[in-house]
């Protein structure tokens, strides 16, 4: 994907969306200021079990999650769908494995970040209902509220509800599962640190029926000194080697040969194919 030219139309749109807008008088000092470049912070890593702990699964799901960490160790890729070029989704992209940008107008906030699926989300904060025939997506569809809380009558954080997720999805790479119903209820709450504005944080709360209670961690991120960054281009398929046939994963060698990633792992069927002659 050409992540330079969608965000030329991004930006083109929104600049269109903001126009009118302008011209209504909104106070846009009324809303938290989210610009600039926003990385994990160093001890946050691209895991929820450091922050959150272990996830309270069903017994169910812990016997599927006991046999996701196993094909780990025996050098599959267990339940980490960026691996293959997949997106991540939610939550799994609020990891903020690579930086990230928020674009806030009054009806919107766009989350945009730059990794190998160019991850975007739109939160609706124009008080629209649930659609009522949801289409799918790994990131969602989210609705979101402003709210003030301190009596400054501007507001303090965005409250966050995100609904109708796609499968496959996993937390992070450890491939903690959700369930295979799609019900799954992801709730935000996004804000500033009180005492230092370039402090963010992200109290991310999964509600899924793979769990026994809501799981729950505190994701923080710390804002870039430089107000005008740079964002990298990654393409995912440019250089990965990883190939998933039926339910196998199988690695590329820098020849172009495939390899298995375990021992003793079975070749593809090659029943479609005539033999090479010798």
């Amino acid at each position: 994907m050409n992540y330079r030219g969608s965000i030329c139309a991004l930006a083109l749109a929104i600049a269109a969306l903001a126009g009118p807008v302008a011209a209504e008088g909104v106070d846009f000092s009324k809303f938290p200021d989210f610009k600039g470049q926003w990385s994990r912070e160093p001890r946050n890593p691209n895991n929820w079990l450091p922050i959150a702990g272990p996830p309270p699964l069903t017994p169910e799901y812990q016997k599927v999650w006991d046999g996701i960490k196993a094909d780990i160790q025996k050098g599959g890729t267990g339940n980490w769908g960026p691996t293959f070029c997949i997106p991540a989704g939610m939550p799994g992209m609020m990891n903020l494995y690579d930086p990230m940008e928020m674009i806030v107008l009054p009806e919107i906030t766009y989350i945009l970040i730059s990794h190998e699926d160019d991850a975007v989300r739109r939160i609706y904060t124009d008080g629209r209902d649930w659609p009522k025939e949801p289409q799918p997506s790994f990131a969602g569809t989210s609705l979101g509220r402003w709210i003030e809380e301190d009596g400054s009558g501007k507001f303090t954080a965005l409250e966050v509800e995100t609904r109708y997720l796609k499968l496959p999805r996993g937390y992070e790479v450890t491939g903690i599962p959700f369930h295979e119903d799609g019900e799954a209820v992801i709730k935000e709450k996004i804000y500033l640190d009180k005492a230092d504005s370039n402090i963010l944080y992200d109290e991310i709360t999964v509600i899924d029926n793979a769990l026994t209670r809501p799981y729950v961690k505190k994701q923080t991120a710390i804002r870039g000194a430089d107000r005008r960054p740079y964002w990298v281009q990654n393409d995912c398929a440019q250089n990965n080697t990883h190939m998933r046939i039926g339910a196998e994963n199988y690695i590329v060698s820098a020849d172009g040969k495939l390899m298995p990633t375990k021992k003793n792992q079975a070749p593809p069927d090659l029943s479609m194919f005539k033999s090479a002659k010798k």
